[in-house]
Formats: C-alpha cells, sequence, structure tokens
C-alpha cells in the first residue's frame, strides 16, 4: 500500500509540474518597437530642459506639464507610459537604465535606423549594412528562419510605418508577408475593415510624404491582421517617435510615445482574451537607436557623430519568464543579443551562416 502511495504521489508531482510548463510555454511573439525612443524618457519620463525650451515645446508646455509632468521621476514615467510601468514591470524585464549601470547598446557602429533593425532581427550587427538607402538585406533574419518550420510557416507577418521595412526584412526572400508604409491589406478580397483602412491610409496626411504613414496606419492595419489572420509572430514598428524628434517637436514625441503604450495595451489585452494566445505569447518591446543627451540640442539627431546614440533599452514578458521588473543590476547587454533571445524563447537556436549574437540568459526560461 505504501509503494502504491509512493508510486500515485510521483505520478501527481509529474502531472503538475507537466502543467505548470505547459502553462509556461511560449507558442507566439508578438515585437513591438518604436523608432528612436530615448532611454531618458523611458526610465525618466519627460525632460524639463527640453519641455521648457521653446525651441522645441511647439509653444505649449503648459499641454506637456499638464500630462506628463510629477515631482516623484517614478510618477513621470508612469504617466507618459503607464502600461509600461504597470502591466509589463510587474509581470517582466526592463533593461537599459543607466542610472544603475544597466546597459544596453548597438553594436553596430552606426547608431540609426536600418542597421539598427536589421540587428534586432539578424543578431549581426554587419558593418556593410551602412544606409538607411542600403539594398535588400543580404543577411538571414529571424522571421525568414522561423518562417522555414512547418510549425510557422505562413503565420508570420511584419508591419512598419517606414518604407524600408521591405528592404531591412528582405521580403522577396524571406517568404513572408511585410506590410510597410502605404502597401494596402487584406490582398484581393479585403473585409469592409481593410477596405477603410487602406482608403484611409492612401487618402491621409503624407508629413514624410511616401517614406512613411502616419503610426494609426500601421496600428490599425497590424490589429486588423491579428484578429482576422491569427499569426504566431507578429511585428509591428512604429515610427512616429523619431520622426517627431527629428522635426525639434517634443511635445509631439511624448504624445507619439504615449499613443504607442496605449496601443500596446491593446494588443496585450487582445492577446490575453483570446484562447490562441493567452497565456502562451511573449512581447518584446525595444528600439533601433538612441539619441542625443548630453547636449540638449542633439537630442533631435542620432548617429555615430552624436554622443549616447547607441544607448538603448528592451523590455519583454510572457508566460514563464521571471517577472523581475526593472532590473537594477549592472552589466553590459548588445542590440546583436536579441535575435538569439527571442529564438530561445520560442525553443529553438538561431543558426545562419553569419554570426549570431548569444542568447540573454537572464530572459530565457529555465
Amino acid at each position: 500500500m505504501k509503494k502504491f502511495s509512493c508510486v500515485f504521489i510521483f505520478f501527481c508531482i509529474v502531472l503538475v509540474q507537466n502543467d505548470i510548463l505547459a502553462q509556461n510555454k511560449i507558442e507566439n511573439l508578438v515585437i513591438i518597437t518604436t523608432d528612436g525612443y530615448r532611454w531618458q524618457e523611458v526610465f525618466k519620463g519627460m525632460d524639463t530642459a527640453l519641455a521648457n525650451d521653446k525651441n522645441y515645446n511647439e509653444g505649449d508646455s503648459s499641454y506637456i506639464y499638464k500630462n506628463y509632468w510629477s515631482d516623484d521621476m517614478n510618477g513621470r514615467r508612469k504617466k507618459l507610459m503607464p502600461f509600461f510601468w504597470t502591466t509589463i514591470e510587474a509581470n517582466g524585464q526592463i533593461y537599459g537604465n543607466r542610472t544603475y549601470g544597466n546597459y544596453v547598446d548597438n553594436a553596430n557602429p552606426y547608431w540609426f535606423s536600418y542597421p539598427g533593425y536589421s540587428e534586432i532581427f539578424t543578431g549581426y550587427p554587419d558593418t556593410a549594412v551602412n544606409s538607411n538607402n542600403y539594398k535588400p538585406n543580404p543577411n538571414e533574419n529571424l522571421l525568414e528562419f522561423l518562417n522555414r518550420k512547418p510549425e510557422f510557416k505562413g503565420k508570420i507577418a511584419a508591419f512598419g510605418a517606414w518604407e524600408a521595412f521591405d528592404r531591412i526584412l528582405n521580403e522577396q526572400r524571406s517568404g513572408f508577408p511585410v506590410y510597410s508604409a502605404f502597401d494596402t491589406i487584406g490582398g484581393k478580397h479585403p473585409t469592409a475593415n481593410e477596405k477603410l483602412i487602406n482608403a484611409m491610409r492612401i487618402d491621409g496626411y503624407r508629413p514624410w510624404l511616401n517614406d512613411e504613414c502616419l503610426d494609426v496606419f500601421t496600428h490599425y492595419a497590424a490589429m486588423e491582421y491579428l484578429k482576422k489572420n491569427k499569426p504566431r509572430i507578429l511585428f509591428i514598428g512604429y515610427g512616429e517617435t523619431d520622426e517627431w524628434a527629428h522635426s525639434g517637436k517634443y511635445r509631439s514625441y511624448l504624445d507619439a510615445a504615449r499613443q504607442v503604450d496605449e496601443w500596446i495595451k491593446n494588443i496585450w489585452d487582445y492577446i490575453q482574451s483570446t484562447p490562441q494566445y493567452r497565456n502562451k505569447t511573449a512581447l518584446f518591446f525595444t528600439v533601433d537607436h538612441g539619441r542625443g543627451d548630453i547636449n540638449k540640442k542633439q537630442w533631435t539627431d542620432h548617429g555615430s557623430d552624436i554622443p549616447g546614440a547607441h544607448e538603448i533599452w528592451f523590455a519583454v514578458m510572457g508566460p514563464g519568464i521571471k517577472a523581475t521588473g526593472e532590473m537594477k543590476q549592472s552589466g553590459q547587454l548588445y542590440q546583436k543579443q536579441f535575435a538569439q533571445t527571442m529564438a530561445r524563447l520560442l525553443g529553438y537556436t538561431f543558426k545562419t551562416d553569419h554570426p549570431v549574437g548569444e542568447e540573454i540568459k537572464s530572459v530565457i526560461i529555465k
């Protein structure tokens, strides 16, 4: 009888452990970027020097203070990114607060967009990738690597406000759809919602001509695709944080960041309300490059000649990922490690014919 009881208890323990492992299994991945958004705002909230500067506050410092000011730094950053500093902080990991010596940097030497996004997705800071006008990326990216797996084939999609994502992710070679800038969605038989999104995108305001659309069109196109097609991997690349910064519009830059935070909340709420995704999906949120800060006039720019433009950040959460919140331990991580980290979260090792940065071990589920 004792032997039977021991065996029964053993099998109960195994079943419980297997159930926990099943609950912790990441089956889907949402990758989000917001172009050129500084770690300074992520971790410190609004910058008073820029908010007070008539060259950057768009003549409305009172609006900035009303919406984003708090005497407490934690309060400021939460007012700017409430979802980030509630749900993600409580359930995930946030890296890049250099105040604590927690460093995350570009490994590529250029510190602007195409090289940054290429590094994110290929895990390789290829020095030949040295222009935003660079040709279709010769380096294999993580998404095309996964798209060759039967379980992911046809279940990957990318949406980006910037036209260059077609080249960065090499859509023609990669074999998964990349909807960038003013691309329409829905194919030959779009739904009513897709028709409306397409019409608004095409007819809407084009502050950056044909190079980049407003984020609202990218977001709603991606959300419609998510609901209709249920991809297992979805990338969304927002761009307005970078564009408004280049224009020296600090109020609009902050508003764009706040809007991205709200959209991520909407995405996560949908994920957690949908059986296919609920407790099976990881979120990876990051940036392609940083911006200037030491010289406040350089906050509008980035590149290798701008001190601090290599300084980036990232956040991650999902089932089984330890909820450690803001990482305050000193250490050095690089953008080239993101691709392998995302691969390992899904249970794969990203192997290709070019070097790939190692995974970030503190993120990987044990």
